[in-house]
């Protein structure tokens, strides 16, 4: 693996492309691969794959094997059209797996994927290192203070609307300036209540058509005006699978098609299903020199 981790736990984010996660330091000179582990029965792709404690911690077992920088957890699908859970019914699937793999994979960087600030709260206590949110604050008016407290990365995720109706008829005047000045506005607004770690995820596929999903993938070296990671996040989505006429399952080389282009725009973290392909991706790009 080649992301470069250190015990220094006054380490922030800074110019050198650093995120400190409790204390294990990711150097983002390399850019590195967040393995997806949805533990959902409804994912778009993998739902009800990783159900049972044997099937996830052989997977996460893989992902970390073939590279995987970051294990994101998720136990509430996203997917178009998914509808909203409460924190308690999203605990009740996701904290046993949490216990389970920090118990297995003590060192790895665990990152969970959620909306609720009472999740957050709970999940940081028993050992994830990063807060995943694809509402970026919006679906829980706690979460930007609870990271401010919590004091650990967080992903700033773009989307418009929720996950139940964010891809009827999404509208944008300009996207690429839209989800600019959201970022702006947001990022301030995080820094204020003192979070310093900050991953900014522009949420293609999230309240976005086709073309806004190209707009932001075409202008994505645009973001790197705010000086934070940029995380990318087009595995198996609809973006490709609607241009190339295709299934979830049949998207892989349109994945990495699409992740080849997102690091050459400037992207830090690729977040995949595929860790072994996309860390192919990350050794070719890295010969380019870009």
């Amino acid at each position: 693996m080649n992301t470069q981790i250190s015990s220094d736990k006054s380490t922030i984010f800074s110019e050198k492309k650093s995120l400190n996660c409790a204390g294990k330091l990711i150097n983002f000179e390399t850019p590195v691969i967040m393995g997806v582990l949805n533990i959902t029965p409804d994912s778009f792709y993998d739902g009800g794959k990783n159900n049972s404690a044997k099937a996830y911690l052989q997977h996460t077992a893989l992902m970390l094997q073939e590279g995987a920088a970051i294990i994101d957890i998720g136990a509430a699908s996203t997917r178009p059209g998914a509808k909203i859970i409460n924190a308690d019914e999203e605990l009740e699937n996701l904290l046993p797996a949490l216990k389970n793999i920090r118990k297995e994979f003590p060192e790895a960087i665990i990152s969970i994927d959620t909306y609720h600030s009472k999740v957050a709260e709970i999940v940081v206590d028993n050992g994830a290192d990063i807060i995943n949110d694809i509402s970026g604050g919006a679906f829980d008016a706690d979460m930007f203070a609870a990271i401010g407290k919590l004091k650990v990365p967080y992903v700033l995720m773009h989307t418009q609307g929720t996950p139940e109706t964010m891809q009827k008829s999404p509208v944008y005047d300009n996207v690429l300036k839209e989800v600019i000045f959201y970022f702006s506005e947001k990022i301030n607004t995080l820094r204020s209540l003192g979070v310093n770690d900050i991953i900014i995820d522009p949420g293609f596929g999230f309240g976005k058509t086709v073309e806004h999903n190209y707009k932001l993938l075409s202008g994505l070296s645009l973001f790197k005006m705010f000086e934070l990671p940029i995380l990318a996040g087009v595995s198996r989505k609809s973006m490709i699978n609607k241009v190339l006429n295709c299934k979830p399952e049949d998207a892989l080389n349109g994945t990495t098609v699409l992740n080849t282009i997102a690091l050459m725009k400037g992207a830090s973290i690729l977040r995949v299903h595929d860790v072994k392909e996309a860390m192919e991706v990350v050794k070719l790009v890295r010969h380019l020199g870009v």
